[in-house]
């Protein structure tokens, strides 16, 4: 079990946001990323004997804290988010009141140099946020090829160097095995010619290795239309990102559903026939200053909650 702790970001707000008052206290809720579960006991508190609560998480040490959750009405799955249809209708699960998704990385995974998520102490350069499955970035970095290296940090990344970054680690590693996360960080800082202020060259490199051996990109895709899919009429969507990349897709995922594409307006076509509007915003909410003081990590975080509609009689 990991000592680190972990501050959960926009706990009240983020909750707050799955409106679980009333008879909804009796519904079914996911938590996409449990994480160390601080938004996992905030909506167990607020359901009542009838609610149930499900987790979903990637990694083996957010399973175990789970396990330490001695309450009937929840319940964690060790995969995923992106597969909450599936192993949901398993259990006979195929609608819910409400989802909440906290995306990025957690405390504990950044803080414990053994995960190699960073490189502010020396560690084995994995990355994976399911040690039991996958390949690691180390042994990703080993075969390949530099321009696949290079879209990566570039896409993922958002890192104008990306070629030179790409080239300096394809020429040292044919010299020697990049194994750690010290040893990356040098060969990027190498590379990079002008670094932004307060920010190590390596950050970017880092960011967008570990969401391409994690896949979260993919998984977020998936699990949005899969999340809309289970949605209720009324029931809510509420989405915690860190990162322009993830907050991009969340905002134009919502908003593809609020703003359908219209007939041509000189089409005979009623008012009442046109498509209408699958959800509606409801909050688009950021860190408070006080929140930033205590939990500096909190500073880029977005959240977004939209609400599924009635669909028309």
């Amino acid at each position: 079990m990991s000592d680190y702790q972990h501050r959960t970001v926009l706990l009240d707000e983020a909750v707050d946001a799955l409106d679980i008052t009333g008879a909804r206290a009796d519904g079914i809720y996911i938590d996409g990323t449990f994480g160390r579960g601080g938004h996992s006991r905030l909506i167990l508190s607020r359901l009542s004997s009838k609610g149930r609560l499900i987790g979903f998480d990637k990694d083996t040490q957010a399973i175990a804290t789970a396990a330490q959750i001695n309450d009937d009405r929840f319940a964690i799955v060790h995969d995923s988010f992106a597969t909450m249809r599936e192993s949901l209708a398993e259990h006979g699960i195929t609608q819910v009141d409400g989802i909440l998704l906290d995306l990025g990385i957690s405390s504990p995974q950044v803080d414990d140099a053994t995960r190699g998520f960073s490189f502010r102490n020396d560690g084995p350069l994995d990355m994976r946020m399911d040690t039991t499955r996958g390949v690691s970035a180390a042994a990703w970095l080993a075969t390949v090829p530099e321009q696949t290296l290079e879209k990566v940090i570039r896409d993922y990344g958002e890192e104008r160097f990306a070629f030179q970054i790409a080239k300096a680690v394809v020429a040292s590693r044919a010299i020697e095995p990049i194994s750690g996360t010290r040893q990356l960080a040098a060969i990027v800082a190498g590379a990079v010619k002008t670094r932004e202020k307060g920010k190590d060259p390596a950050t970017r490199t880092f960011q967008a290795i570990r969401i391409f051996i994690n896949k979260e990109l993919e998984d977020l895709e998936a699990g949005l239309s899969a999340a809309y899919a289970m949605l209720a009429p009324g029931a809510r969507l509420s989405v915690i990102s860190f990162h322009s990349l993830e907050d991009r897709m969340v905002k134009q995922f919502m908003a593809s559903k609020v703003n359908l594409p219209q007939p041509d307006r000189r089409l005979p076509i009623r008012a009442v026939d046109l498509p209408q509007p699958l959800m509606k915003l409801i909050a688009k909410i950021k860190p408070s200053a006080e929140e930033v003081d205590a939990n500096p990590r909190s500073r880029s975080a977005v959240l977004r909650v939209a609400e599924r509609l009635e669909p028309r009689a």
